[in-house]
């Protein structure tokens, strides 16, 4: 079967039929911050689209030709043209582009499997794999230099950096819970910012560098906590809640900014630091309906930002808050395909 990422996966096995957008555009009904919608990609799964440095390039995963599971893409924002820059071999995710516009980073399982790792067993429910063969690489934009900047046997994976170009916080299973942690662009001086039990993913620094938010669940509960240690020794978690959390960059200050039982995850500060950007299911929390939100840094002033009935995710603004990045299911050919597009931002 052909792979994608855990979250994706649900889209396919719980898909709906394509519903298309009012007036035969790519904007629905009361999706009034996005004007001048641009898709990106056509056909496949694609995901994870993020912004170059200076905002001529977007790194992505995809599935697509003759690969079985994510590799990794760039694309040129003018021609829209596409390059591979990872291997083709095993399975990829979380790409980023480092501060010199010509360096990118991924994690990958390449190195010890050439294969795509299995998918998860779905008889226990709804489990995302953490496979212990990703590792965090960096390569050159032309595919070469591939360098390992992890080397440690558990999962090294969801890296992003700072938009001031000094540090990367990635999430790893390397001290027995997933956490999240920093290291400098060439890997050292690693730091551990999180250690409550449960899943801390998916960071996202703030455009001054001093904050970082990111999707977190933690329990108290022992029967809870068993259930979560027994899934974690079989690298799987079940991620059917998360909620969006902030932080300062050291690891103080932890403050919990949704509650809503849902499922929170793909958080990214708006220019301005104040304003957090999100996919989520809160309308539709056992099913598969994700829609982007926005909220405050303080928990107020919740807003619906995306209408599409199936999925919207992984957003990214360019720094001056003009432009958004963002994957859909909107305009699909068939049921589950998820393409990039790029809209202006009306504030």
């Amino acid at each position: 079967m052909t792979f994608i990422s855990p979250l994706l996966l649900l889209l396919l096995l719980r898909a709906e039929p394509y519903q298309p957008a009012v007036q035969d555009t790519l904007i629905y009904s009361n999706e009034r911050h996005l004007m001048n919608v641009r898709q990106l990609t056509f056909g496949g799964q694609n995901a994870e689209g993020y912004f170059s440095f200076d905002e001529k390039m977007i790194t992505f995963q995809s599935t697509r030709d003759t690969f079985r599971c994510d590799q990794q893409y760039t694309m040129n924002l003018q021609t829209l043209k596409t390059k591979l820059i990872s291997t083709g071999m095993g399975r990829t995710t979380c790409g980023y582009f480092f501060p010199d516009n010509r360096t990118v980073l991924f994690a990958s399982t390449h190195h010890l499997n050439r294969n795509c790792p299995p998918p998860p067993d779905y008889s226990r429910g709804y489990v995302w794999q953490v496979s212990p063969e990703y590792d965090i690489f960096t390569v050159n934009l032309d595919g070469s230099n591939l360098e390992p900047l992890t080397t440690s046997p558990r999962y090294d994976a969801e890296a992003t950096i700072s938009p001031v170009g000094d540090r990367i916080v990635f999430t790893s299973l390397r001290n027995g819970d997933l956490d999240l942690y920093t290291m400098n662009l060439d890997g050292t001086n690693i730091r551990q910012l999180t250690d409550a039990l449960g899943y801390d993913g998916g960071a996202f620094f703030s455009w001054d560098g001093k904050r970082i938010v990111y999707r977190a669940w933690h329990y108290s509960d022992s029967a809870d906590a068993q259930k979560y240690r027994g899934l974690l020794s079989q690298d799987l978690v079940r991620p059917s809640r998360m909620e969006i959390f902030v932080m300062d960059a050291d690891g103080s200050n932890k403050r919990q900014i949704t509650n809503n039982g849902a499922a929170n995850f793909a958080p990214f500060f708006l220019p301005g630091n104040k304003r957090i950007i999100f996919a989520s299911n809160l309308n539709d929390p056992r099913g598969r309906n994700f829609d982007l939100y926005i909220i405050n840094d303080d928990g107020t002033g919740l807003e619906q930002v995306t209408f599409n009935p199936t999925f919207d995710s992984f957003p990214m603004f360019t720094r001056d808050g003009k432009r958004l990045v963002f994957a859909s299911n909107r305009n699909g050919k068939v049921q589950g395909e998820t393409n990039l597009f790029i809209a202006d931002w009306n504030d």
